[in-house]
Formats: structure tokens, sequence, C-alpha cells
């Protein structure tokens, strides 16, 4: 990939971001990444294949985190410990929450090319819980993946609204509790 693509991803991102998607322009992103319309435009075809390869590349980049965090352990202690990675990540000074939420709020038509892949990417997180959930012997792995993702989306969402707000801290607890009852049996 080219350094003045790469800048660019990381440009609109750091935008979307902190602005939000349909508060930039591409003439604010141009401006700082310091290139023009026409370079935006070789790169990625319109603005609505920047954002979709800006979300593609989040998750990716989100996905591999957890990953590599989650790659060493048995399969009960990373449901067990995937909340405090959680707020490791929840907690970092440069945390911007997840981009797919962010994204299919400010895209709500379903129709919508970037709703459709938010919701893509959201269906893949809770498949991702789900096979940890599986793999660690829940009795509902299905069931206890939409749980967690609900309190993990609900912290992020919280912490977004205000940081510090302790909100991880009270999904740990109750994640906690869903865990141990879905391991019963």
């Amino acid at each position: 990939m080219s350094i003045l693509r790469e800048k660019i991803l990381h440009v609109a991102s750091d935008l979307f971001q902190t602005r939000g998607i349909n508060s930039t322009g591409v003439d604010t992103i141009v401006a700082v990444a310091g290139t023009t319309k026409m370079t935006l435009y070789k790169y990625f075809h319109s603005k609505e294949n920047l954002i979709l390869e800006v979300l593609q590349k989040g998750h990716q980049d989100f996905q591999a985190w957890l990953n590599g965090k989650m790659s060493s352990k048995k399969p009960t202690e990373k449901l067990q410990q995937l909340f405090d990675h959680i707020e490791e990540w929840i907690t970092a000074p440069d945390f911007r929450g997840m981009a797919f939420l962010k994204a299919s709020a400010e895209f709500p038509n379903e129709e919508n090319a970037v709703h459709r892949l938010s919701a893509e990417q959201s269906r893949q997180f809770k498949q991702y819980l789900a096979g940890l959930a599986t793999d660690a012997g829940a009795k509902d792995p299905e069931a206890l993946a939409l749980q967690l993702s609900l309190l993990i989306e609900g912290a992020v969402q919280a912490e977004q609204m205000k940081r510090g707000s302790g909100a991880i801290k009270y999904a740990k607890k109750a994640a906690k509790i869903l865990i141990e009852m879905a391991l019963k049996g």
C-alpha cells in the first residue's frame, strides 16, 4: 500500500472518529492529509469507498489486536479474560470507540453500503464472541455472545459519551455472572 494512501486512510479515520463521518468533507481530509482531491479519488473512487475502507481497516486492526491478546490462553481463560482486554482498550488514551457503531448511527438506512458493512462487522464481532463461548463450553454460545456484545457495545457507548464513566467495570461484573451461568452444566 502506498504511503500516501495509508496517510489518507489514517487521516480520514481520525477525522471520522473525532468529527463524525458526515461532518467531515473531502476538502478537510485532503487539507489535513496534505494532498489533493485528485489523489484521494485515485485511491478511493468516492467518499463512500473511503468510508468503507476506513471501517474495514479499523475492524481488522481491532480484531488483530484482540486476537493477539487472546492467542496464548486456554478457551475458558479467553472468555473469562475478554473483558480485561476490553477494559484495557476502552481506557487507553487513544480509545475512539467502535467505528461500526458510529457509522451505523450516521447511516441509519439499512440499504446504505456503510450501514450494511457496519451491520456485518457487528455480526462478525458477535460470531467471534460465539466462537469463544463455544470453545469454552457454553450451553448456548449464541445467546452468551449476544449478551456479551450488548455489554461491550454499551460500555463503549458510555465511554464515548463520558471518558472515565466506569461503565466497563459494571459490564465486567455483569459479564462474569453471565459467563459463569453459561458455563454451568
